[in-house]
């Protein structure tokens, strides 16, 4: 950035911190909000949008070249009249940036004389409906890998050291009665039952499947597990974990992922009476004593735990109320049926106390059991890693409600998942904006260090209402399209650097 856009911005920052400024106020006479002479006028040639930051967005899409990826590989328009298959994808992924929720927001978008503008086009369409098959929607998905690819390649030696893929299911409602291929769940939920292959690190989504709600949650996990792990290692990815709960523990694979050598797993195990009874046998030396590290760490002194109202309601209801004792972890040798080989059971033991009003009924143990193939890592850090990965659920419901991709709202079983894979891409987008955030070295690296994490693990609508959705003046000129902020945040800065970013040839 120039001088004179910094010499803005600060004045910008100082107005607004002069505001917002700790004072001491006199009584008042009438309130803040006092606006009263009101008028509303049609501006002629001024044209603005409300989301400027998508140009910032749109660029990186241009520079790490996910449109002609797109256009090169996927196939599913016969004719380009006048649409490539680029335009179809990204204009659903910047509907949910731009703050659409359903597929009929794109309508407005279609409307808004300034935001064609802002993208240079004279129109975009409403939705692609032409992905009738698995083969060109795991196309589309490959393709948004490759250019994956391209964003890892520009960052730093330690991002490499490993990569943490973790996979679940989740149940996709619908109140559709009329949508091909759906089914009802195990918890009476009609709907689909999408499995979620995702990148811990980063909280990409790599694999996006659809399923009808009735199939089981590991079914094609192990095919897109492998296809990650291949991904993964062209990344250059040194070594590989693999985590997911009970359900992923497909003992088929276990021995050729041990076989690979760079591949360490992690999965949790059904407590089977035979695994129970096990775990019993072991002798009291075995077992040791779990302490958990605090949440967070006192920065000044620490404060009083408030009052636990809903424990107190369990108690005055006379309801039965469930209160963790301690925690012990021990370990085992367990050969599964389908394995040629012995693996590492590691056994987390809870003593729980179970308790009506005041008074305490009975105590029990509640065992849970991770199978894995790492030998060196204690069992403390077995279970903090199995642990860990409940941070998926979090990326499961930024899918769900932050861009809204599984919201099911056509009518058959490929095109919501195309629009799964489609909306999903804006979350996708902006884990890369965050990845290709500059932290040059100087006096502001630990700043803008700092930045590229908080944009990292941002909620989607923090990053919208951040970083995109703010109003901005559109100019277009004979040659450039100019967009000028009509508004500061404390974002704004990080947007121009990222604009600024984005403008630069990409080291290969």
């Amino acid at each position: 950035m120039n001088r004179t856009t910094h010499q803005k911005l600060a004045r910008r920052k100082a107005r607004i911190q002069k505001r917002l400024a700790r004072r001491r106020w006199n009584n008042q006479s009438r309130p803040m909000l006092a606006a009263r002479n009101i008028s509303y006028e049609l501006a002629d040639r001024t044209r603005a949008i409300g989301c400027g930051g998508i140009g910032a967005v749109h660029l990186l899409a241009t520079q790490v070249g996910l449109a002609r990826m797109i256009d090169r590989h996927v196939h599913v328009l016969k004719r380009h009249l006048p649409y490539h298959e680029s335009d179809h994808v990204l204009s659903l992924a910047y509907n949910a940036m731009a703050g659409g929720t359903c597929i009929e927001d794109l309508e407005r978008l279609r409307n808004d004389e300034a935001y064609l503008d802002a993208l240079g086009t004279q129109r975009i369409p409403d939705f692609c409906r032409r992905f009738e098959n698995d083969r060109q929607i795991v196309q589309l998905m490959e393709t948004i890998n490759e250019t994956r690819l391209g964003v890892w390649r520009q960052q730093e030696e330690s991002f490499f050291r490993q990569a943490v893929i973790d996979a679940d299911g989740t149940i996709a409602p619908t109140f559709g009665e009329c949508k091909a291929g759906m089914n009802i769940s195990y918890d009476g939920q009609w709907g689909y039952h999408p499995l979620v292959i995702s990148l811990a690190n980063t909280k990409e989504p790599l694999y996006l499947v659809n399923r009808p709600a009735n199939r089981p949650s590991h079914e094609q996990a192990d095919d897109y597990l492998d296809r990650a792990v291949t991904l993964c290692r062209r990344g250059g990815f040194k070594h590989i974990l693999l985590r997911g709960d009970t359900d992923f523990m497909q003992t088929w694979k276990l021995d050729g992922w041990d076989g690979a050598g760079d591949i360490t797993f992690i999965f949790g195990a059904d407590a089977r009476k035979p695994m129970i009874a096990r775990a019993q046998a072991l002798p009291d030396t075995a077992w040791q004593r779990l302490e958990r590290p605090a949440r967070y760490q006192v920065k000044t002194q620490p404060r009083a735990r408030p009052h636990n109202v809903k424990e107190q309601v369990v108690r005055d209801k006379q309801f039965k109320n469930f209160v963790l004792q301690w925690e012990d972890v021990a370990q085992f040798e367990h050969r599964p049926d389908l394995c040629g080989k012995s693996y590492r059971m590691i056994v987390l033991r809870k003593r729980i106390s179970v308790e009506k009003g005041q008074e305490k009924l009975f105590e029990e143990y509640a065992y849970f059991f991770y199978i894995t193939n790492d030998r060196t890592s204690t069992m403390e850090q077995i279970v903090f890693g199995a642990n860990d990965r409940c941070d998926q659920e979090n990326l499961i419901e930024q899918l769900k409600n932050g861009v809204g991709s599984m919201r099911n709202p056509l009518d058959n079983l490929h095109s919501n998942w195309a629009y799964m894979v489609m909306a999903s891409l804006a979350w996708t987008l902006k884990a890369w904006c965050a990845l290709l955030l500059p932290a040059p070295p100087g006096r502001w690296q630990a700043v803008h260090r700092e930045q590229k994490q908080s944009l990292l693990k941002m909620e989607f609508k923090t990053f919208a209402a951040g970083l995109i959705r703010l109003p901005c003046q559109i100019i277009r000129t004979s040659r450039r399209i100019i967009y000028r902020l009509l508004s500061w945040n404390p974002w704004t800065t990080t947007l121009l650097r990222l604009a600024q970013a984005t403008r630069r040839p990409l080291r290969c």
